[in-house]
């Protein structure tokens, strides 16, 4: 983690100190797009990341930021994606194995051999989407939701019924129907089309089975009706309009933390052009990138990864030595 920036404050790419990373990851929630927020909370020098220093590592592992040199940055892109998937966050501790001794629990100890012998602490904080509420409807159980969401800094559109149109939904869009029979169907029709990431309808469950029989009647697919949350909320029993707000809202927010919203992962076969695939350096021990920027060599049937110059020269000597003894540079 040696750099020669060592002593000089964290920065971006931009060249602005890491406060403007802050900044950058308040935008990037309200825009709905989650990452992750890196902070070095301790060094051991020599290691070019300083207290304080921050990046942001997103969903598709790209970094933006400073927390460190080509030893620390692949290891922080590969836990942050960790972070996000299982949206808790995590105390990182970066270093040799001689300088770990009791690793706390909660810690994630990463050893990394460096020609360095720095060490970091970095906390990774999963950032959630601000969600997109789209709440379709006049009544006073609208406007009661909108007002609660708000409170939350949930991005809220309130939209009546006429004016309602698939442009107004996207694939990050919350859909709350409370139109209250006035046109539920065509609402919900509009809505579908727009694939958002959750549609409920405010209405009794008859009401509700009525308007999917309906839907159903038009031809609309199985698999699109599936998608209608009806009726939406949690059940409070006999409640006035205040409340159905209350349980409309305590649904969502119960729904974004189980990761209901979160913007849905590459399939498999999709993922390397977004995610990018990590490998073990073999002679010195260090997770690197596994692309052309790291000195890919072919061996005896496998491509390894290398992340320095050296490391390569001395693999491409002798493989053999640093696979079967598992050297270190």
């Amino acid at each position: 983690m040696n750099d020669p920036r060592m002593n000089e404050p964290p920065v971006n790419e931009h060249g602005s100190d890491g406060w403007s990373i802050v900044e950058q990851s308040v935008e990037l929630a309200r825009r709905g797009e989650e990452f992750a927020l890196a902070t070095v909370v301790w060094r051991q020098g020599p290691t070019s990341g300083q207290h304080g220093s921050r990046a942001i590592v997103t969903a598709s592992g790209e970094i933006h930021g400073w927390i460190g040199g080509a030893c620390a940055e692949p290891v922080l892109i590969r836990e942050a994606q960790r972070a996000l998937a299982d949206r808790e966050p995590r105390l990182l501790l970066l270093g040799t194995a001689e300088q770990f001794g009791h690793v706390p629990q909660g810690m994630t100890a990463v050893a990394v051999t460096c020609q360095s012998e720095g060490a970091l602490q970095i906390y990774i904080e999963p950032v959630l989407a601000t969600p997109h509420l789209v709440i379709v409807g006049r009544s006073p159980m609208a406007h009661t939701l909108s007002q609660l969401a708000r409170e939350l800094d949930w991005l809220v559109d309130l939209i009546d019924g006429p004016d309602f149109s698939a442009t107004a939904v996207d694939a990050r869009a919350v859909v709350v129907v409370a139109t209250q029979g006035h046109g539920d169907e065509e609402v919900l029709e509009q809505a579908l089309a727009g694939n958002p990431a959750y549609l409920g309808l405010v209405a009794s469950r008859r009401r509700g089975e009525a308007v999917l029989g309906y839907l159903a009647e038009r031809g609309l697919a199985p698999e699109l009706l599936d998608k209608i949350r009806v009726p939406v909320g949690l059940d409070l029993g006999h409640t006035t309009h205040r409340e159905v707000a209350v349980a409309v809202l305590a649904e969502l927010v119960q729904l974004r933390a189980a990761g209901l919203f979160a913007v849905a992962q590459p399939a498999d076969g999709e993922s390397a052009a977004s995610t990018p695939a990590h490998a073990i350096d073999p002679v010195c021990g260090m997770t690197v990138a596994a692309d052309a920027a790291h000195r890919p060599f072919a061996y005896a049937g496998t491509t390894y990864y290398f992340c320095c110059a050296g490391c390569r020269a001395g693999f491409e000597k002798d493989p053999a030595a640093y696979l079967t003894e598992g050297a270190k540079c």
